[in-house]
């Protein structure tokens, strides 16, 4: 489908969704988040597409969203707004798929919730992160004050919250939100190179490791290692198993199919 404010391309098993507002910083309007929405959802549905990067046009990776609609908002329609953006989120979040943030720049409020909803983050050298919702007087609405403790600890995440300070790609590494910095120039090759390292493993063992990681995070332990031991299992029953062991004892790569 065309797209107002993405650009949406795939090559080489790779779709790659860029959120194209440059003039305005990539702020995350309604009309983006729904444009998120159904791209995220294009790529799952594809077989065609085994990974995913999301990046940002011009000089940010999305500054935050659009305040010129969230300054006129009823507590309802925000209501409403936070929660139309967790669902997409969430979308990307529990893709089957991995899905890799290359963070290029400006990632502030809703772009930092967006890029923590991803699976795995890439940063340039020249990226900032930031949840400055306090400063506007209110909180974050997309998940920021549930994933942030969750990735840097509660403390780290509530001076950020609570001083809505914009941090430099390496202090954002040091704190678990970035899981790499690279200079500016390597970022999509960092994430392409990341990405095709995914898809050479089991499709469905990337899923599986998704899938424990997501719902572990969310019970105990004792749940989490139940769940996991329900997928060692299941995917043990599968074609990708056999070939990956066969593979690995015949010392050649695995063909996987995903069966």
């Amino acid at each position: 489908m065309p797209y107002a404010n993405l650009l949406y391309d795939v090559a080489d098993r790779i779709a790659t969704i860029t959120v194209n507002r440059p003039d305005k910083l990539n702020a995350l309007n309604d009309a983006t988040i729904a444009e998120l929405g159904v791209a995220i959802d294009v790529a799952v549905d594809d077989a065609e597409v085994g990974a995913v990067i999301l990046t940002g046009a011009g000089r940010a990776f999305v500054a935050g969203a659009d305040i010129s609609e969230l300054a006129s908002q009823s507590p309802l329609e925000a209501q409403r707004r936070a929660r139309d953006g967790q669902a997409v989120f969430r979308r990307f979040e529990t893709s089957p798929k991995p899905v890799i943030a290359a963070v290029n720049g400006f990632s502030l409020g809703g772009g930092c919730e967006l890029a923590m909803a991803c699976h795995v983050r890439i940063a340039s050298e020249k990226a900032k992160f930031g949840q400055p919702e306090a400063k506007l007087g209110i909180v974050p609405g997309f998940g920021g004050s549930q994933r942030l403790p969750r990735l840097v600890g509660r403390g780290a995440a509530l001076k950020l919250l609570l001083t809505g300070d914009m941090i430099d790609a390496t202090e954002a590494h040091r704190l678990g939100l970035a899981d790499e910095v690279v200079p500016a120039e390597q970022l999509m090759d960092r994430a392409r190179a990341l990405a095709t390292t995914m898809l050479a493993n089991g499709p469905l063992a990337l899923e599986g490791c998704i899938d424990a990681v997501n719902r572990g995070l969310d019970t105990t332990l004792e749940e989490g290692c139940r769940i996991e031991s329900d997928l060692f299992g299941v995917l043990s029953a599968t074609a990708d198993m056999r070939e990956g062991m066969q593979a690995f004892l015949e010392k050649r790569p695995a063909t996987f199919t995903g069966r």
